[in-house]
């Protein structure tokens, strides 16, 4: 991915008055893209929930990947990219869409009928914990530190926390819990597979992106008539759910993302990652009146501990772990993309 240059600027109309560097500018623009991008990617849990109550987990599945490649066609059409070529880059592209799209999507949506989006979200920050834990076995330039490992324990403690161990996970659906646990370490084993294949490709970012969320919609697009009817109608609420939750959190904010990483680097950008459990825990107690008890929010917070020690940068001055978020993927950061400019994906 290359990186974003300082544009040139014009010498001020009045000569006694500074002009505005571009560097403050710029700061204005991605703080409030970064703003929009933590709100659109902490709602998303409550769309998927709002999307459950009046389609099947696949349907809410494929209506959003299907909105999401939408999005991404229309920015290729305007900056005129060209799908990448080659059958091996398809494949690749395939096994990514499935890990980082299909899979984890699907699994979300299908949790989410049993479980408050508030205790999916926080599964979801998980992501990094199992992203470093992989990436110490599979990544071998991944060396553990001492501030890694005890980062690792404190966040899995933090899960257990959420999940109220003490008292036997009672209240708990384990089902529901699982998979919204499995569709976290689904985005990190895409991410080390994105990393592993895809990296050096020589295609755009966004033209591997659209392939993959492609590939993705195909996927769901075989699956979804085999586990589901056809909906008997399109409730207008859970239809515009969908809709936006594709839309907005798989098409747009991938490109946001994109812009970020470009712009302010991925160590910035994917703090981002920190901010989703946040929002949608506020989004689904005020506007799905959804219970919450004292552990959630404290083992979230143990959750994020634990993952911001994992992403500490080595002595060589790599980011370390898998990032999360859907930015850029490289196995070493956060995001929607991937190093080699696949792996996207949004969070949830």
């Amino acid at each position: 991915m290359s990186t974003a240059t300082t544009p040139q600027t014009a010498p001020p109309a009045n000569p006694s008055a500074p002009a505005p560097t571009p560097a403050a500018r710029l700061a204005l623009d991605w703080r409030i893209r970064f703003g929009v991008l933590s709100l659109i990617w902490g709602f998303s849990f409550l769309l998927i929930k709002v999307g459950t109550e009046g389609y099947a987990p696949f349907q809410v599945t494929l209506g959003r990947l299907l909105s999401g490649t939408a999005v991404l066609a229309v920015a290729m059409a305007v900056r005129r990219e060209r799908l990448p070529r080659g059958a091996r880059t398809w494949g690749h592209l395939a096994v990514a869409a499935f890990f980082l799209n299909a899979l984890p999507f699907s699994l979300f949506a299908h949790a989410e009928l049993t479980i408050p989006s508030t205790l999916a979200g926080v599964c979801n920050a998980a992501s990094p914990l199992w992203g470093m834990a992989l990436s110490l076995v599979a990544l071998s330039e991944d060396r553990p530190t001492r501030r890694r490992v005890a980062g690792l324990g404190l966040g899995f403690l933090g899960v257990l926390t959420v999940l109220g161990a003490w008292q036997g996970f009672s209240g708990l659906d384990f089902g529901g819990t699982a998979m919204a646990l499995l569709a976290s370490l689904s985005y990190p084993i895409g991410w080390i597979y994105v990393r592993r294949t895809l990296a050096g490709n020589g295609s755009s970012t966004l033209a591997l992106t659209g392939g993959q969320l492609f590939l993705g919609t195909v996927q769901l697009a075989l699956v979804t008539p085999l586990f589901t009817s056809a909906p008997a109608g399109f409730p207008l609420l859970p239809t515009l759910a969908v809709v936006a939750l594709g839309a907005l959190g798989t098409g747009l904010a991938v490109l946001m993302q994109y812009g970020l990483v470009e712009e302010v680097g991925p160590t910035t950008a994917q703090m981002v990652t920190y901010l989703i459990p946040v929002i949608a825990t506020a989004a689904g107690v005020v506007v799905l009146g959804e219970r919450l008890s004292w552990n959630t929010p404290v083992g979230a917070l143990v959750v994020l501990a634990g993952a911001a020690l994992t992403q500490t940068r080595t002595r060589s001055g790599r980011a370390s772990g898998v990032r999360t978020g859907d930015g850029v993927r490289t196995g070493t950061g956060a995001g929607s993309g991937a190093g080699a400019g696949a792996g996207a994906t949004d969070h949830p």
